[in-house]
Order: structure tokens, then C-alpha cells, then sequence
């Protein structure tokens, strides 16, 4: 009998990954804006009974300035059990870090030691270009046949389409396009799929020229950002359905699929609406062969005196929620909703997911309440990127949201990252031992050892 094993840290099932030992340590992209540092990735030490637990052990800076280093994942996952998998026997070793700006992709050995990893690779734009098309790398998915990427924008000086390019498992290099026909799909922004079902889901942002020099007032009055959710085969690699949530709901961006391969509905957050300020949930289900999606959650806008907003809100004496990320537990029951512009992370329990039902909320900073966490003063952005562990048990937040955007909204932003406790029957609370105080760093995407919530996918319940 053959000795190969998979990688340990593969899991057949979201149910027995949630089994998985606790995450020791956690990588954390970080940018600089305007003060000559290079982006890079941090060692996060996760361990409690650690003497440097919630401290920063390690960092990797890249050679280059200007990266806006984005959402980094895995070079392989659990996806490599799928039966559709021809390489079991890769390693969750390598990190692939895209640039929103640079448009280059780097690689990163996290082995032999995951504590002190090193920059191995550099993909340059050009060699991107060249072999797919695009631009304004955004987003990595570990596939069971490849490296999945996706982009904002083509080699159009800034314009779409935007849309998802592969890379080889074993050596990185750029394999092409992944559209054979992409239909109506133009505006880009994050990607997801069933694997077991043969789908793939895009949502909508903006093409480059629409969100590099920031927010723009114009296009959202206008209703000129991405307002749609994408179907796809994902074998034939052939667009199937679009599906409209309305040209008021600005910016779909987030997409966070069941975890049990056995079902077809996910969740997917709609930055603002252009009626009311509003931010939303939406399900995304699957009925007689066809796709549908139903806003499930609204949040209101916090009404503000024009006095203690930034310039680009006092016009609407409000702060909108700007839901600009979302996570699901492996169990698929607790949904994570970050409230950026009013410093908020809400939980709710999806076990229906057409019903969900608010159980915790977290107040961290904000435009205007600024809220303090135990170890901190006042504190200026709100929770953006989530990431959840395995077991479920811990939720880490961090607070940059885009550099140019940051600026809008938050002037004086500091960076931060703040961990919480979950209470099993619902509820969540900041853990008041864990703290770090970025500074001048911009702290955004959260990857956890060994995998969790929003880096897997799964083809057995």
C-alpha cells in the first residue's frame, strides 16, 4: 500500500474539520500608504498559553511599494479530497498573496518553518497580463485542479472585464483565463462555488477606474457599481444565469456558500442601498433548476450630526453601515457581519437561512462612537475582514478596508486587530487579552493555521 497521506490539516467534511486542533498562530496582509514601507505578511502568535500571545512575531516585507496587498489564500485546501481532485497529495504550505494595485502575485513558504516564512516567488503584472488578460489581482481560491484567481480589471488601462485566472498547483505558473464564455459578466469582485454541484458564483464591485482613487459619489448616485450576482458551470467554464438584486444595491461583494456540499444556498453582503443608506444580506438558493436570491437582512443607517463626519458623508447626516465583509461557520449556523462604518460585528443564526435571527453584537470603533476595546483607547475604523476558526469558538477582526477608501472615511485611521469569543448558543464577546495595535500598519486579510471558514471547500457532509 502506497505511504502517501494527504496533508493532515485536509479534512473530507466541514464537520470534521471543526474537530481540528485549535490554530496556534495566523498570517495578517498589511499595507502602507504614503510612507515609503513596503506591504508585507505578519506571524500572529494565537496561542494563549504563548508568552508572546497577541503579538506580532514575525514579518515578511515584499521588494516593491504600492502593492495594496489584498485577500491571500492557500495553495491548496481540503478541495484536494473532491473526487474531481487529480492531487491529493499536496501540501497546505504556500501562501498566495494577490496586490490590488501592483498587480503582482507573490509566494510564500510557510515551511520549514511556519513562524518565520519567506517570500519563495514573484509573479510580475506583466507575466499576468500576458498569459490571462488581467489586472488588480483581488482574491485566491485552492481548487482541486488548480490555483483560483481573480481579478478587477483586464489590461484595458483600468477598465473591465474583470474575471478569475488559474495557476498551476506545483510551480505557479500562470495557465490562462478560466472563461470560455462569460455572457453579460463584465464588473468583477469575488467568487466562490458548489464544487459537488458543478457551480460557480461571481459578484459585482467596480471596474479599477471606478474605486482606486477611492469612493465615488457620482457612481454611486448614478448606481454605476456592480448590483449582481453570477452563475456558472464550473467544469464547462461557461456563464448560466445573472441574477439582479436591483440597481439601488450598490456593491455585492462578499459571497460565503453553504459549507455541506449537499446544499445549494449561500450568503452574499450588499455595501449600500442608494434609497436609504441601508446595507443587506442576501440568500442565494437554487429553485426548480433555477437561480434566485432574497435580501434576508437590512441594517439601517445610523442617523449623525454633519458636524463629526468625514466630508464625504456630511451631505447625508448619516453613517451607512458599509457591510464590507461577511463569514459562515463550518456548521453553517452563525453568519458574521462586518459593519464597517458603524464599528459593529453582528452575528446571526442562520440555521434557517431564508430567517436569520440576530444573537451578539460587538461594537469596535465606528465613524462616529469610535468604541474602545478593553486594551485600546478610542479606536478609528470598524471591523472589516472577518475570519472565524474552525471549531467555530473565535472570531478575528481587522479594520482596513482599501487604502484610498480608509482616507474617506476614516482620516486618522490606526491599524488594529481584535479577536472575539463566541458563546456556543449565540452571543460574542471581545476577548480583553488579545489586542494588537497595528500603528501606521493597515492590517486586512486574517489566515488562520491550518485552514478556517472562509479558505476550504468541501465535497462530503
Amino acid at each position: 500500500m502506497a505511504s502517501l497521506r494527504p496533508d493532515t490539516s485536509f479534512y473530507p467534511s466541514a464537520r470534521m474539520a471543526m474537530q481540528a486542533p485549535p490554530e496556534r498562530f495566523g498570517y495578517v496582509g498589511f499595507l502602507h500608504v504614503g510612507n515609503g514601507k513596503p506591504d508585507g505578511i505578519a506571524v500572529v502568535d494565537l496561542d494563549p498559553a504563548s508568552g508572546s500571545y497577541s503579538q506580532i512575531v514575525h514579518r515578511v516585507e515584499f521588494p516593491y511599494l504600492g502593492d495594496e496587498v489584498h485577500h491571500f489564500g492557500w495553495n491548496a485546501c481540503s478541495s484536494a479530497l473532491c473526487p474531481s481532485s487529480a492531487h491529493p497529495h499536496l501540501e497546505r504550505r504556500y501562501l498566495i498573496v494577490p496586490t490590488l494595485r501592483s498587480s503582482r502575485l507573490y509566494i510564500i513558504d510557510t515551511k520549514p518553518d511556519p513562524l518565520r516564512p519567506q517570500l519563495v516567488k514573484t509573479i510580475s503584472a506583466e507575466e499576468v497580463a500576458s498569459r490571462a488578460g488581467y489586472s488588480r489581482l483581488h482574491t485566491v481560491h485552492c481548487g482541486p485542479d488548480a490555483i483560483y484567481v481573480n481579478a478587477m480589471g483586464s489590461t484595458n488601462d483600468g477598465q473591465g472585464p474583470g474575471g478569475v485566472f488559474m495557476l498551476d498547483h506545483y510551480n505557479f505558473e500562470v495557465l490562462g483565463k478560466w472563461e470560455i464564455d462569460r455572457g453579460p459578466q463584465t464588473l468583477a469582485y469575488d467568487f466562490w462555488w458548489h464544487i459537488g454541484h458543478d457551480v460557480m458564483v461571481t459578484s459585482e464591485w467596480g471596474t479599477p477606474s471606478m474605486f482606486e482613487a477611492g469612493l465615488n459619489l457620482d457612481d454611486i448616485v448614478n448606481q454605476r457599481y456592480g448590483h449582481r450576482l453570477h452563475f456558472w458551470d464550473l467544469r464547462r467554464r461557461r456563464h448560466v444565469q445573472t441574477v439582479d438584486l436591483g440597481a439601488e444595491h450598490q456593491m455585492v461583494l462578499e459571497l460565503r456558500p453553504a459549507h455541506n456540499p449537499n446544499k445549494t444556498y449561500g450568503f452574499v453582503g450588499v455595501v449600500t442601498n442608494t434609497t436609504d443608506l441601508s446595507s443587506s444580506i442576501w440568500t442565494w438558493y437554487q429553485e426548480k433548476g433555477e437561480w434566485k436570491a432574497r435580501k434576508t437582512i437590512t441594517i439601517p443607517a445610523a442617523p449623525a450630526n454633519p458636524d463629526d463626519l468625514p466630508p464625504i458623508l456630511k451631505s447625508f447626516s448619516a453613517v451607512p453601515p458599509l457591510v464590507t465583509d461577511i463569514d459562515l461557520s463550518l456548521d453553517d449556523r452563525f453568519l458574521y457581519v462586518s459593519c464597517w462604518g458603524t464599528g459593529e460585528l453582528q452575528q446571526y443564526d442562520v440555521s434557517d437561512p431564508f430567517n436569520p435571527v440576530l444573537t451578539g453584537v460587538v461594537k469596535l470603533g465606528g465613524v462616529t462612537q469610535k468604541a474602545a476595546h478593553p486594551r485600546s483607547g478610542p479606536l478609528t475604523g470598524g471591523p472589516q475582514m472577518v475570519e472565524i476558526s474552525r471549531d467555530g469558538q473565535r472570531v478575528y477582526v481587522t479594520n482596513s478596508l482599501y487604502s484610498t477608501w480608509d482616507d474617506q472615511f476614516y482620516p486618522e485611521l490606526r491599524g488594529w486587530m481584535a479577536k472575539l469569543d463566541v458563546n456556543p448558543d449565540g452571543g460574542i464577546a471581545a476577548d480583553p487579552h488579545f489586542f494588537i495595535d497595528f500603528g501606521e500598519t493597515r492590517p486586512h486579510q486574517v489566515r488562520l493555521e491550518g485552514g478556517d471558514a472562509s479558505t476550504d471547500s468541501y465535497c462530503f457532509a
